[in-house]
């Protein structure tokens, strides 16, 4: 169950008259392990009492991720198409945006990982797979032929 609908269950058991006590000993006979904590219960029981109607998270203060865009998102592939070698630093230094931003551009948004100095993607598509099947195959057909000998034991 979402914490959404946990919170829904709290709200309605507090409109009861119900104190967290009896609310956290409620919910964890209906929903077991998945129910919320006894801290959790208690703090959200007093939001409800202190009159919150609002059952969503409220705004957080701070920045947002403003430099994770599928303009930025682009340019880092790019870059690092043209340079599988590139290092995070050379990424941070031309783009200007922060080093956290560029990791979790190359590692969460291209699912691309560090490979022996270079970005490679951390799954194959099946095209790719494809491909390097058909080398594979032809490099060894290659190899035969010019070594008959060749994976005899």
């Amino acid at each position: 169950m979402d914490k959404i609908q946990h919170r829904a269950v709290i709200k309605y058991l507090v409109l009861k008259g119900n104190t967290p006590t009896q609310i956290k000993h409620e919910l964890d006979s209906v929903y077991g392990d998945s129910a919320p904590s006894f801290t959790t219960v208690k703090f959200r029981a007093a939001e409800f009492k202190r009159g919150r109607k609002s059952l969503g998270d409220d705004e957080r203060s701070g920045r947002q991720k403003t430099a994770i865009t599928d303009d930025n998102i682009a340019k880092v592939h790019q870059m690092v198409l043209d340079n599988r070698r590139i290092k995070v630093r050379e990424i941070t230094e031309v783009m200007n945006i922060s080093k956290e931003c560029v990791c979790h551009i190359l590692n969460q948004e291209l699912g691309m990982r560090k490979m022996s100095a270079r970005w490679v993607p951390r799954l194959l598509t099946l095209d790719q797979k494809r491909v390097r099947m058909n080398i594979s195959k032809a490099m060894l057909a290659q190899f035969r032929r010019n070594n008959p000998s060749f994976g005899v034991d």
